[in-house]
């Protein structure tokens, strides 16, 4: 174990050893040896049992056995979730005959992303995740359940479910993801077709037409954004079964892996002796191990948000420093869409997490002694499953990578570093993804060019006015003024400029996820500019320096002047937080924290933050 990795994990035991403490305690008082169940008046138990068959039924009144609970988010509008309509049938049927029941326990909503971009939706996007813990903790309120799988896969899905599993952390968790669809499309020929249209050179119909092709059948898509990186993390954080990640919908292998961890959630109960509590399981050395492993594999920047919200779950802090620390011990191994051109199908092949996460318990790069819903500690994921015969097993994972331009071990890796990157100055805190980014792009001092929506961004791209050397200043887009939207649709043109020759940036308090790939993007700006950041002085023509080796954010005027400075105001704010559902979020508007912390309104102490 490297040196530098235990002081991080030391720090960060330190910091969170009150509310860490005050969890646990927490927690172990909620554990029951006796079925939770066994609690229940015998009308309680008439209504928990009332819907069952007649065989579930005798064994859930009789008080013996374990019951599980399901929580899902299965909807089938959505690719990645589709999957997931038939896994209570065939968890249920693997619980029965392992002498257990089985329950869907509630469901939780999950959207996406990709269909909201750029439309009013979107704005619900981020506290989605903060609804999504509550409707979790609501599915479990009955207290029947002995332990809980969790059907989940996209972006704010995952780390809600997280966060309401570890409220509560008493019972064990299994996630259960549904896996990637098939390739489709070339990632670099869906780029090289919206960079057409974003340039008027080719029709709406081209381009629906590469999406299309892109994004085609029942699964994840195969990008490394949000949706991948939180199955990249369950795996790594040790809540799923060893090499469930990639596997694709609709397999005998996937469906192996699903009924294996439901048989798994019956092993680690308390009923058993092999309990493993998820608020046990994610402990600061597992938080660490998925900080390294998004770093590793360039996963999503918007898990430098869900990240330390599920951390605060369990009673852990996170800051920013321990991510940019942890990048500068952290080599890339990966190159995935958008950091490359393959996809997570030629990911898993090229020998897949099995294989990063070896390389990283090899090299001294990753906590050992920690505790999974597997046996064996984090060594029992440098494994990768197959069936044998039919029968579902696992074999050691391959030692060399099958293609070394997207797969590699330390000794050859893309990059010294993680690639992620906090900028701190007078602009307040920051993020930045550089791993796609060349490094002649990660020093910009330019112009700044102030907006307060994308689509006014756009429409200076369309009238020509952003051809030049130019930092786009995006603001009033954190979780407090508009739910702190993704910005996808500034990809496209900041590539198309950058492309063309000019230094160009962009600095939001919103988020980009990894889309911000080649194009240098300093995103999550805190405070943002609703809470009075300094973001909200910044004017046009302002010269910026956007550092991402120092980790500098610059705004260079003189403190006297920004002093005099009166902050923005936020025009558009009726517009956005009416309509569309947004009326009903005024609640978390008005308490999310800093996006720091998590941007939570939900999680004890981030209400409480000062900012300057």
């Amino acid at each position: 174990m490297k040196r530098e990795l235990e002081q991080i994990t030391k720090r960060i035991v330190e910091r969170s050893k009150p509310t860490r403490e005050a969890y646990l305690a927490r927690i172990e008082a909620a554990a029951s040896s006796r079925p939770h169940r066994s609690s229940l008046s015998c009308g309680n138990l008439a209504h928990a049992s009332a819907g069952c068959s007649s065989a579930d039924k005798e064994r859930i009144n009789g008080d013996e056995g374990a019951n599980l609970g399901i929580v899902t988010s299965y909807n089938d509008m959505l690719s990645a979730h589709q999957p997931l309509g038939v896994y209570p049938d065939r968890i249920k049927k693997a619980v029965f005959e392992a002498g257990a029941t089985a329950q869907v326990a509630g469901g939780v909503p999950a959207m996406c992303d990709g269909v909201t971009q750029g439309r009013p939706g979107m704005e619900l996007s981020l506290f989605s995740r903060d609804v999504i813990a509550m409707s979790t903790a609501v599915s479990l309120s009955h207290d029947v359940f002995d332990a809980a799988l969790y059907l989940g896969v996209c972006d704010k899905i995952v780390p809600g479910l997280v966060m309401g599993a570890l409220a509560y952390g008493h019972i064990p968790a299994v996630f259960v993801p549904a896996g990637p669809m098939p390739s489709g499309l070339p990632n670099d020929e869906k780029a090289r077709i919206r960079q057409l249209y974003a340039q008027g050179k080719v029709g709406r119909k081209e381009l629906l037409e590469a999406e299309t092709a892109s994004y085609h059948s029942p699964g994840t898509c195969t990008f490394y954004g949000t949706a991948n990186s939180n199955q990249m993390l369950m795996e790594i954080m040790g809540l799923h079964l060893p090499g469930a990640a990639f596997v694709n919908p609709n397999t005998d292998l996937r469906d192996a892996l699903t009924e294996e961890a439901a048989r798994r959630a019956l092993q680690i109960t308390k009923l058993g002796n092999d309990y493993r509590p998820v608020g046990k399981i994610l402990d600061e050395k597992a938080f660490v191990n998925g900080i390294i492993g998004l770093l590793a594999t360039g996963g999503s920047t918007n898990h430098t948000l869900h990240l330390p919200a599920m951390a605060r779950a369990a009673g852990i802090e996170l800051r920013w420093d321990d991510f940019d620390e942890l990048s500068r011990l952290v080599p890339l191994l990966c190159r995935v869409y958008p950091n490359g051109q393959a996809d997570v199908n030629h990911f898993h092949a090229a020998g897949g997490m099995g294989f990063v996460i070896s390389d990283l318990l090899k090299n001294g790069l990753l906590h050992h002694d920690v505790q999974s819903i597997s046996t064996g500690g984090m060594a029992a994921y440098g494994t990768e499953p197959y069936l044998d015969a039919g029968k579902l097993a696992w074999r050691d994972a391959p030692k060399d990578s099958h293609d070394e331009g997207i797969l590699r071990p330390t000794e050859k890796a893309f990059s010294a570093d993680g690639g992620l990157r906090m900028l701190a100055g007078n602009l307040g805190r920051s993020v930045i993804k550089v791993s796609a980014v060349k490094p002649e792009n990660r020093v910009i001092e330019a112009p700044a060019a102030v907006f307060t929506s994308q689509e006014e961004m756009m429409q200076a791209f369309k009238d020509g006015k952003l051809h030049r050397d130019v930092i786009c200043v995006v603001r009033f887009q954190g979780p407090k003024a508009n739910g702190m939207p993704e910005l996808h649709k500034l990809t496209p043109p900041l590539g198309v400029l950058q492309d063309l020759g000019y230094k160009v940036a962009l600095v939001t308090d919103g988020r980009m996820s990894g889309a911000s790939g080649k194009v240098p993007a300093a995103i999550h700006v805190t405070p943002e500019a609703m809470m009075n950041g300094p973001i909200g002085k910044v004017k046009d023509g302002d010269i910026l320096r956007l550092d991402a080796e120092s980790g500098e954010l610059i705004l260079n005027v003189t403190e006297a002047e920004l002093a005099k400075r009166d902050f923005a105001t936020f025009d558009n704010k009726a517009e956005h937080q009416t309509g569309f559902g947004r009326e009903l979020f005024g609640v978390f508007r008005e308490h999310v924290g800093l996006a720091e912390l998590g941007a939570s309104a939900v999680l004890p102490g981030t209400v409480e933050v000062e900012v300057a």
